[in-house]
């Protein structure tokens, strides 16, 4: 029988220090102090317990683009943030539209074992948005997929869409939607608005994503289905959700970490590393977003972690991929938005971060109370800690984070996956 003793963390930041003791990957107690002789023992003082946390849009690029990131370098990132679980986004080479390639992205997260590795199956064949993809064979594969998307491509066609949410309604999965209405996007390359204009790119309206959210709202509503909407970036859609919510609409919504702090002021040198999809918004909107976080309307933090290779980022903006690094930044982010404004606790961390997200997933086993007969799947966070990005440092095979040379706040100094350290003293298990 395995046995470690974590000594004198605070769980959730709240009241003294305590011990947590795991046997067997499960809290067997958790007391002000526990002896157990021959364990062993991982020095917590000073350091907020969390449950581990989920990310429901990651980008793993294996398989197809593996000079950007595989699943076990996207593991380590993973781990090393406090991540025990991800979500694989399916846009993929080829794409993860059928149980083989689900099963493949499955099967080598397993192997790899640092963080559980859930593949997100795609809504229809090819990304292409035209025929549903083998939804009900990838749901009863080993993978068993729950979460279904095209993601970085909106399911355009409301046919189509409804179709998804009736087939997912029927597997007990959801729809993670990418909302973008193709057609008033079309040669965009920023948010439309004074920034864009003055910098001469073409505008990307926020109409753009809250007309599909608002559609898709209401196709669900009329289906009885679930809606996760991704990456949610302005004020509108906000306001739309909160109205669905309101009628009683079963529908979820992520934010991304640099959502939350990045706006499009960023624009001002061209600079490809601040180019995503949705584009970074006004400074209206990221207040928006954080004030829609912290009341619950937007239910949790996803990083849409996007590794490009450095030819891919290095280049003129029009060219340039969009996307970021996110797995290793997105709890600092989170306490510089959310955390050190007052906005959020250290318990409402653990809501945005890990409990809300694997309740949307459907994952019985993450986002647990830490408790005694929880399974022991914990961040350790040091709430005083920080430390400067550097992209090179990073795990991820790619470098293009926004952040780099910011000094942020709070540092993950461990991560216990059902009691097996993956990550400790920034080091990722081998």
């Amino acid at each position: 029988m395995s046995t470690l003793l974590i000594r004198g963390a605070r769980p959730y930041g709240e009241g003294g220090p305590v011990d947590i003791l795991v046997r067997d990957g499960v809290i067997a107690e958790v007391a002000g102090r526990v002896d157990a002789d021959g364990a062993e023992v991982l020095d917590a003082g000073g350091l907020v317990a969390l449950p581990g946390f989920v990310d429901l849009h990651t980008h793993l690029r294996e398989p197809g683009r593996e000079d950007t990131e595989t699943i076990e370098t996207g593991s380590r990132a993973a781990a090393l943030g406090g991540y025990t679980a991800v979500f694989a986004m399916a846009n993929t080479d080829p794409v993860a539209d059928n149980a083989v390639v689900v099963e493949h992205v499955w099967r080598r997260g397993r192997e790899v074992g640092l963080v559980d590795v859930h593949p997100v199956g795609a809504v229809t064949v090819g990304l292409r948005g035209e025929r549903l993809a083998e939804l009900g064979t990838m749901a009863r594969s080993a993978a068993g997929v729950r979460v279904f998307s095209d993601d970085g491509h909106c399911v355009a066609d409301p046919l189509v869409m409804r179709r998804a949410l009736e087939y997912t309604k029927a597997l007990d999965a959801v729809v993670a939607q990418h909302a973008e209405e193709p057609r008033l996007t079309v040669g965009a390359q920023a948010h439309e608005g004074e920034a864009a204009a003055r910098l001469g790119l073409a505008g990307w309206p926020a109409v753009a994503e809250e007309s599909i959210v608002a559609r898709d709202c209401l196709l669900a509503r009329h289906v009885g289905a679930r809606l996760h909407v991704c990456h949610v970036s302005t004020e509108g859609t906000a306001d739309v959700l909160r109205w669905a919510k309101a009628r009683g609409t079963r529908v979820s919504a992520e934010v991304t970490p640099h959502h939350l702090l990045l706006d499009d002021s960023r624009l001002s040198g061209y600079d490809p590393v601040n180019k995503v999809n949705p584009p970074l918004r006004t400074g209206s909107d990221a207040a928006a977003l954080r004030a829609a976080l912290a009341e619950g309307v937007v239910d949790c933090v996803a990083t849409d972690h996007a590794p490009h290779a450095a030819q891919d980022k290095d280049c003129e903006w029009s060219a340039a991929r969009p996307g970021m690094l996110g797995l290793q930044t997105a709890l600092p982010i989170v306490v510089r938005t959310m955390v050190e404004p007052g906005l959020l606790d250290w318990r409402g961390v653990a809501r945005v971060m890990s409990e809300r997200p694997a309740e949307i997933a459907g994952l019985p086993d993450q986002g647990r109370p830490i408790a005694v007969g929880e399974p022991a799947t914990l961040a350790l966070v040091d709430p005083a800690g920080r430390w400067t990005v550097r992209g090179a440092d990073l795990a991820s095979i790619a470098a293009n984070t926004p952040y780099e040379g910011m000094e942020l706040p709070g540092t993950v100094v461990a991560t216990l996956l059902r009691g097996t350290p993956t990550a400790r003293d920034g080091k990722a298990a081998s």
